[in-house]
């Protein structure tokens, strides 16, 4: 089982409070995780605050921009894995998108795992893209995975679509995967079937089992529709990480953090239907061996990658210290960390 962390590149005002972390505390989280023996380490992306973020903090938020920080984060190590997770595709312009991966992918000697979405928040797709406000996301996204296979194989690439156009482009260098893992993010169906159709891995975020399991007979379903072999694409999961000396202990220091309000951000998308019981049963949540049991459902469902795992904490301390107590506690009992 792949395990790997999320840094708090853009979660401030989301799950931790204003201010959470500086840019070095960013860094060094990353530089610990890789000692620790986690797999990956996970930036996620924001280019504007949230509406519900704004309404919920009298200050802005710091938000890092991804792709610069793993960069910077890549120099520093030399087995972590650096991941998107997840880059929101429809606020990016793929050219560019396309040749800072592959320079990153370059920089790292091979270590990018590109993880992307349509996004959670239209209110930032639309302050960020008002003339593309009405776009659908999910035939965006699509459209930009394509056209980035395009540019990341083809010597001259051109790509036609709605929402994406270019003509006779030569980037280069590639990346230095050959393919550059993509991983489609998402619970809809939509986001199965671009991982069944076009990508490496499909990436949902806080399911139960049996979601899962649904999900990968989908994807399989899929992927045979078109040729892929399903065994070919990864199964991976985000979920949210809280452990405790006691499950009331557990839950107790969630409801106390910001992962809540984070919740409750999403009630009309991803966690639509999802009361609080059953959100804290299907996370990461409560005493190791609690926890370790929860990941062990999770593979007999098929799961392979667990990524970008939120940590819980009011303070990038006691974040660091939900990670080490996952690392000593938990890690060990899953130890297949290679590819």
């Amino acid at each position: 089982m792949k395990i790997g962390i999320e840094i708090p590149t853009c979660t401030p005002g989301m799950m931790y409070p204003v201010p959470f972390a500086t840019v070095s505390e960013v860094v060094d989280t990353a530089l610990e995780a890789e000692q620790l023996g986690y797999y990956d380490a996970g930036g996620n992306d924001h280019l504007s605050t949230m509406r519900f973020v704004r309404n919920a903090w009298s200050n802005p938020p710091d938000y890092f921009e991804p792709l610069i920080t793993l960069a910077h984060i890549a120099a520093k190590t030399s087995v972590l894995r650096l991941a998107t997770g997840i880059m929101v595709l429809p606020m990016r312009e793929p050219v560019l998108l396309a040749k800072q991966v592959a320079t990153l992918d370059q920089l790292s000697s091979g270590r990018v795992t590109l993880g992307v979405a349509v996004g959670g928040y239209r209110d930032e797709f639309e302050a960020v893209r008002p003339d593309l406000a009405g776009a659908n996301r999910g035939e965006f996204a699509r459209e930009i995975i394509e056209s980035l296979r395009v540019l990341f194989e083809q010597r001259r690439a051109t790509y036609r679509g709605k929402y994406v156009h270019f003509e006779d482009v030569e980037s280069f260098p590639k990346p230095h995967q050959a393919p550059l893992p993509i991983y489609s993010g998402g619970n809809v169906d939509g986001s199965i079937r671009r991982a069944a159709e076009l990508c490496q891995g499909w990436l949902p975020a806080k399911i139960g089992p049996d979601r899962l399991a649904e999900g990968r007979a989908a994807l399989t379903r899929y992927a045979r529709a078109v040729g892929r072999d399903p065994a070919t694409i990864a199964v991976a999961l985000q979920s949210v990480v809280c452990l405790g000396p006691t499950p009331e202990r557990a839950r107790e220091t969630f409801l106390n953090s910001s992962f809540d309000l984070f919740r409750t951000s999403l009630r009309n998308t991803m966690t639509k239907g999802v009361g609080l019981d059953e959100y804290l049963d299907i996370n990461l949540i409560g005493t190791p061996d609690q926890v370790c049991e929860k990941i062990v459902a999770y593979q007999r469902a098929g799961l392979d990658h667990l990524t970008a795992l939120l940590f819980v904490g009011n303070t990038i301390g006691e974040m660091r210290e939900q990670m080490r107590q996952f690392a000593r506690h938990v890690l060990p009992a899953f130890p297949d960390q290679a590819d």
